[in-house]
Parts: structure tokens; sequence; C-alpha cells
């Protein structure tokens, strides 16, 4: 990075745990583009309603040659999952700027809709079936968008299929059906 990263903190601490986090995913970012100009994280614990938890947004600007890429939005009650998505995101953001300028195209994973079929609370994972009868693990991690203890039973996600070593697994799984046709 031709300049060094920037990160500050609005209505909490400065926390070096966070600090030291957002530097090694930063670092990652560079595997991608190399030619990153400047990258500035801001870490916010929102200012919520007394009765609900206090999430904390992250945004990040991240400046290469021509572009500035923007993730922001990014809010999660726990602060490292809400840093981990944010850099997600902007992952995603910048391979794609890298395909672009390469000029090849992107292949959009497909996305599947299910709901899930059983949860193991105390150990945070549990299945998600779809219309077609295959199971797909999910792990509290791969929730995005929500808290594992909002799940039940029936409850309609969509999420990414992935097939890993111990099987099919589903990625950036999410609340509801947000599209209008069946995966």
């Amino acid at each position: 990075m031709k300049q060094p990263l920037q990160i500050s903190f609005h209505g909490m601490e400065r926390s070096a745990a966070i600090e030291d986090a957002a530097r090694k995913k930063a670092e990652h970012l560079e595997r991608f583009a190399p030619d990153i100009m400047a990258c500035r994280v801001v870490v916010d614990l929102v200012q919520k309603h007394k009765h609900q938890g206090q999430p904390y947004a992250v945004r990040i600007d991240l400046t290469v040659p021509g572009h500035e890429l923007v993730v922001d939005r990014v809010q999660d009650e726990d602060v490292h999952v809400a840093l981990r998505d944010a850099f997600d995101d902007m992952k995603r953001k910048l391979e794609d700027l890298v395909r672009q300028r390469r000029g090849d195209e992107k292949l959009h994973p497909r996305e599947l809709h299910g709901e899930v079929v059983r949860l193991n609370g105390d150990e945070g994972f549990g299945f998600i079936r779809t219309p077609d009868g295959e199971e797909y693990y999910f792990g509290r991690d791969n929730l995005h968008g929500g808290r594992f203890e909002q799940l039940e039973v029936g409850t309609a996600v969509q999420f990414i299929a992935e097939v890993a070593g111990e099987g099919a697994q589903a990625k950036r799984v999410s609340l509801g059906k947000h599209g209008t046709g069946q995966g």
C-alpha cells in the first residue's frame, strides 16, 4: 500500500486487537490488487435503542488507480463479525475490479433457496433442505445479516452452495426468500 492503513473508531475506545485484525485483512487484499494506494477503515459503535443490542458498523474506503471502492452498512453485534463481513465484501468488489481490468467475465455462484430443517443451537450449526431434497450443513459463521438465535426449524433462507471435504455446505446464508424463482 502506498499510504499507511488508516483505522479510526467512533463511539468506542481504540482497540489494538481490532486494529491488528484490520491490518491482517487489509494485507490480504493486497494479494488481489498489489496496486492499492490507500485503505481507510472506520469502526463505529452504532447507538441504538437501549433495549436492543448495540451493533458495530464497519466502513472501508479503498483506493486503487482510477477507482475508489467503498463498503459500508456492514453491521453486527460482534465487532469481529462486522469487520470480517466488511472485508469479505471488499474482497469481492476488488476481485470484480481485477476481473474487469483483465476483461474477464464474472461467474456468479448459483443462489439456492431452502428451509432450515435441523438446528443445534448449543454447538451453533444446522442443516438446510432445498425443495429438491438436498441437505446442506451450515455453521453460525455462515449466517449473513442475521443472528443464529433468530433461526427456527422451518425458517426460509437463501444461500450459496459449496462442496467441502465434509460434504455439501451452505455459505452466506441469509434469512428469507429474496429472489422470485427457486434455485
